[in-house]
């Protein structure tokens, strides 16, 4: 019995012990390291709201935008869209923040901070606030554009992700301007 990325199992299809690829697949992509960021926006009652993404990133330096992947099924979802948004960056320290935005109430107590146009959390080590700027279908999430309007970062180390477990991303030496 061989194992290969089309059965892993090396079981058959017939057999009840046979999985299917997404779960393979969905293992396969958690080898990738990511950071930990928390969507934050105003809901359609006007309440401060948040979704614990880690996939996120930047698209253009001109005009600045930014990408975030929201799934289809999460409760906040819905809301998201046409609403402007603050991507937060988490710190290796708030990995209760990521759980509290994750959906396990009770995690932490975030500190909003009112932005120009989205609300953010405090403390975190960098942030964009966006206005939206497109959303397009990518199969079971939706990817939303946003473009950059106020951002701004601090030292520290980032909460990263890797393997269904938490884990510190250290900080590199310098400013982030140094790297390139």
């Amino acid at each position: 019995m061989s194992l290969n990325h089309t059965n892993p199992s090396g079981f058959l299809p017939d057999s009840q012990l046979y999985h299917p690829t997404q779960h393979h697949f969905r293992g396969s992509l958690g080898r990738f390291a990511t950071g930990v960021a928390v969507v934050t926006f105003i809901g359609p009652e006007g309440e401060r709201r948040g979704i614990t993404i880690n996939s996120f990133t930047s698209i253009s330096m001109d005009p600045a935008l930014v990408l975030a992947s929201i799934g289809r099924t999460a409760r906040s979802h819905d809301a998201l869209q046409g609403a402007n948004f603050t991507i937060n960056i988490l710190g290796a320290e708030q990995q209760a923040l990521a759980s509290e935005f994750a959906g396990r109430p009770g995690s932490a107590t975030p500190v909003w901070i009112d932005g120009e146009f989205a609300p953010r959390v405090g403390g975190t080590i960098s942030w964009f606030e966006c206005t939206p700027w497109a959303d397009y279908d990518g199969g079971d999430h939706t990817i939303f554009l946003g473009e950059v309007r106020n951002f701004d970062y601090s030292r520290g180390d980032a909460l990263g992700f890797v393997g269904g477990q938490f884990t510190v991303i250290p900080e590199a030496g310098g400013s982030p301007e140094d790297l390139f």
